[in-house]
């Protein structure tokens, strides 16, 4: 049986990425595997990110932002509180805090590596 499904994000500066989790998002280190590391993961309220580095990171299309084409979508239980966490860490948003049609509401926040993040919670 499916215990957790874990997102691996491509990186071509691993240090970088993980302080970006680290400091702005909140996440703890998890683990770094390697000499110099190339496989590392960050840990939040019992969910993990897994990073790789790759030389390239992998260019996102021309249509991403514009159309906002999400790299994950995490469900959170108090959206109002992590996006009030996320102002005071002045982590950049992508899109504001908003309830949506199809009813939850939702903030975009644009990681340290282009990729846009949704924090989403249903709204009851």
């Amino acid at each position: 049986m499916i215990a957790a499904i874990v997102p691996q994000f491509f990186s071509a500066d691993l240090e970088t990425t993980l302080s970006f989790y680290s400091e702005k998002l909140g996440f703890e280190r998890q683990f770094e595997y390697g000499d110099p590391p190339f496989f590392a993961g960050a840990i939040r309220d019992g969910f993990s990110i897994f990073f790789r580095h790759v030389d390239h990171a992998p260019t996102p299309s021309p249509e991403k932002y514009n159309k906002e084409l999400l790299d994950a979508y995490l469900r959170v239980e108090d959206i109002r509180q992590l996006y009030a966490e996320y102002c005071e860490r002045e982590v950049a948003r992508f899109r504001d805090l908003a309830t949506m049609p199809w009813g939850f509401t939702e903030f975009v926040v644009r990681d340290c590596d282009g990729r846009l993040l949704c924090f989403g919670q249903a709204e009851d």
